[in-house]
């Protein structure tokens, strides 16, 4: 499809893979060495997210690695992880944007389309890396839609939203963290116009977005981790079959050993007999 002998524009062979136009010109810019520990780090940190720099530094020495503190502190920025409160760097702040209260606190969710969130997490290739987000329904754990980009602009997650809410509808309320690109304008305002209840996590507490984040280690355990993805093509087509799997085929126990899909179709028929 990415080839030019498809006949199709750029513009429309991106539009029709939901991939952002940046993909078609990825280059790895990092050493293999780099790469190499940037997956270790990824490995340790989602193993244990309390691990910090140093108990990570230190596993890697026991390893063999000849590296230092700097350097582990330099990788942890890059890929967004720091101990116990995840991704401050892939949902950075961004000190002109409004920040919401978080809503959801003593809150029993009761149905589908209650409660939908969304996160952003690194999705290591072989030669390189890229962003995967995601929009979940809290009451069903179905993912609703997802995209994957190169850079860490807004695009691709308000893509994900917009096409969660063409989808699905809209949420009565929706959870994000504090990062610059929920925030943002477009992403604000795709929510203002379906009038969803705006919801974000309070700072450092990341467990109150524990179902996405949940999600993103399953994701690295039972797909990424084990493909060991080359390309940007090859990861957006593994990680199709992988949510299909997940919201339809996949057990969960939280569920009653149900399907997220069906458990979100369900809803949908309850809440219409109603």
């Amino acid at each position: 499809m990415l080839n030019r002998k498809s006949g199709l524009s750029k513009a429309r062979r991106c539009r029709l893979l939901s991939l952002g136009r940046t993909s078609m010109y990825y280059r790895p810019t990092f050493s293999d060495e780099t790469l190499g520990l940037m997956r270790r780090v990824d490995e340790l940190y989602t193993e244990d997210p309390t691990r910090g720099v140093r108990r990570i530094c230190a596993v890697l020495r026991n390893e063999g690695a000849k590296i230092g503190l700097d350097k582990v502190r330099t990788i942890m920025r890059r890929l967004g992880l720091s101990a116990i409160y995840c991704k401050p760097k892939l949902s950075e702040p961004h000190p002109g944007h409004k920040k919401y209260p978080y809503l959801l606190r003593g809150v029993t969710i009761t149905g589908v389309n209650h409660v939908w969130s969304t996160d952003i997490t690194y999705i290591r290739l072989r030669g390189g890396f890229v962003y995967l987000t995601a929009v979940m329904d809290w009451y069903s754990r179905c993912v609703l839609s997802w995209r994957l980009s190169t850079s860490l602009e807004a695009t691709f997650c308000v893509e994900a939203l917009e096409e969660a809410i063409e989808r699905y509808g809209a949420p009565e309320i929706f959870n994000t963290d504090q990062g610059k690109q929920f925030t943002c304008d477009d992403f604000i305002d795709v929510l203002n116009k379906h009038k969803a209840k705006i919801s974000m996590d309070g700072k450092g507490r990341a467990l109150d977005n524990v179902f996405v984040e949940r999600l993103w280690r399953t994701v690295k355990y039972e797909d990424v981790y084990l493909k060991e993805y080359d390309s940007v093509a090859e990861c957006r087509a593994g990680l199709a079959a992988f949510f299909d799997r997940y919201n339809t085929k996949r057990e969960h126990q939280a569920l009653g050993y149900r399907y997220p899909q069906d458990v979100y179709n369900e809803g949908i028929y309850t809440s219409k007999a109603a």
